[in-house]
């Protein structure tokens, strides 16, 4: 981690190490687990807002059933959110994969199939997507 990163935790409150004589931090156990915390939760795709907001370190010998509650739904919302982006990176993935596909190979029947794709996936955003207008689409369906 750099020494900005440590800084900047240090500034806005997540991670606050004591201070030497010198003024240099001194980084305690604890605050190294804390950091790790961190990293492992801005992995999981957490912001550090959401992880300041959520996570109290260092307070499991107060902690009570209802923030357990709270960041459990908190986590299951992330968990759903996550599961989400992943069906959609796999449609993407699949998308180019047939594309590059039909590339490779062309012919009308590589064409009429990554066709279909196109207009499955196009169907799918538009029922996913409020901002996805339907108008002018139907010439392209099937």
């Amino acid at each position: 981690m750099s020494k900005d990163t440590l800084r900047y935790y240090d500034r806005i409150g997540i991670v606050s190490p004591s201070r030497e004589n010198n003024r240099y931090r001194k980084y305690s156990k604890d605050d190294l687990i804390d950091l790790m915390n961190i990293q492992i939760m801005q992995y999981a795709d957490l912001s550090l807002d959401e992880i300041r907001g959520k996570f109290g370190f260092r307070k499991m010998e107060n902690i009570e059933t209802a923030y357990c509650e709270e960041v459990a739904a908190f986590l299951d919302a992330k968990n759903a959110e996550t599961r989400k982006k992943i069906a959609h990176l796999e449609k993407v993935s699949w998308l180019l994969n047939v594309a590059a596909e039909t590339l490779r190979d062309l012919n009308c029947e590589s064409d009429q199939r990554l066709a279909e794709i196109v207009r499955e996936i196009y169907k799918d955003i538009r029922e996913t997507e409020p901002g996805i207008s339907k108008e002018g689409c139907g010439e392209h369906e099937g």
